[in-house]
């Protein structure tokens, strides 16, 4: 095992944890791996952590107090080192401060963890972000898992998204950029139901922002399912490149700049702010759901 990789250990469940990032590398259950394995070929990417911003900015910045500082898609922490805290063998904590390099591209204080528990059939990651400095701080923050997926692969129960409650059937459209448009589609919901296909996410990914749901099955054929829990994270995005096996489940709070916006990091749409001394706190779940399983509720 790498020396920055933490391996979480519950029953016959294994969760690998990289420092760097502190992003999951591995989720296995009875020795079945869920998880992307961050192939370059299609993502070098299996599970990244989304801070200070989730998303595109408009020409890779952010405006501050009239000054402009880089910013990559989803921000910087997934390629940061985080400090590791192990909690027993089956939980962990993995932080990440503010530093001269961070403050370069994001002029605020902060400190951010990532806690995870890893149980016989599922994990948490629960993020608290807290703001040390004298002025509040604005981030938005999101977890990106990649899961195995193949669509052509059968089972009883096919390929679909649940939700726990009734959704809007249409999504935002993405402009070039990544840049969210004023424009609207519709998705094929089928009351609850979503059902899953190339098709679907060919032109862009699937953004639900301000989902209704804080449960949502993933349908996987004859890998069976996952079950995603959701505490204060308001959207939920699909995504998968062309022809890629696997599909990204992603919780934000935040969401990419919309088209033509100019304005400073004080008027981005969906950002946190946290007064001084405050601190934020977000979870999601996820639990293995053999073939046949149960759906959410809620």
């Amino acid at each position: 095992m790498d020396d920055n990789l933490l391996l979480l250990r519950s029953g016959d469940a294994t969760l690998a944890l990289a420092r760097r990032g502190a992003e999951p590398r591995s989720w296995r259950v009875s020795g079945q791996e869920l998880l992307w394995n961050a192939d370059p070929a299609w993502w070098p990417r299996s599970s990244p952590v989304l801070f200070p911003v989730v998303g595109w900015c408009r020409g890779k910045e952010i405006r501050h107090e009239g000054r402009a500082y880089p910013m990559d898609v989803h921000g910087f922490a997934a390629d940061s080192l985080f400090e590791a805290a192990p909690r027993g063998p089956d939980g962990a904590s993995l932080t990440l401060r503010d530093s001269g390099e961070s403050r370069a591209r994001f002029p605020f204080p902060f400190r951010l963890t990532l806690t995870y528990r890893l149980w016989p059939r599922g994990f948490s990651a629960r993020f608290e972000i807290h703001n040390p400095g004298a002025r509040p701080l604005p981030y938005a923050v999101g977890l990106h898992p990649g899961f195995l997926w193949d669509p052509d692969e059968p089972g009883a129960e096919g390929h679909s998204l649940r939700f726990g409650r009734e959704e809007r059937p249409e999504v935002p459209e993405i402009a070039p950029g990544g840049l969210f448009s004023a424009q609207w589609r519709a998705v094929p919901l089928d009351g609850r139901r979503l059902p899953l296909g190339r098709a679907l996410l060919a032109r862009e990914a699937v953004c639900f922002l301000g989902l209704r749901s804080r449960a949502v099955c993933f349908r996987n054929g004859a890998r069976g399912g996952i079950l995603l829990r959701l505490e204060d994270f308001p959207h939920l995005a699909l995504w998968s490149p062309p022809g890629a096996p696997f599909l990204c489940l992603e919780a934000w709070t935040g969401h990419g700049d919309p088209e033509g916006f100019t304005g400073e990091l004080s008027a981005k749409p969906s950002m946190r702010w946290l007064p001084p001394g405050g601190t934020g706190r977000h979870r999601v779940s996820f639990r293995f759901l053999p073939p046949a399983g149960p759906g959410p509720a809620g």
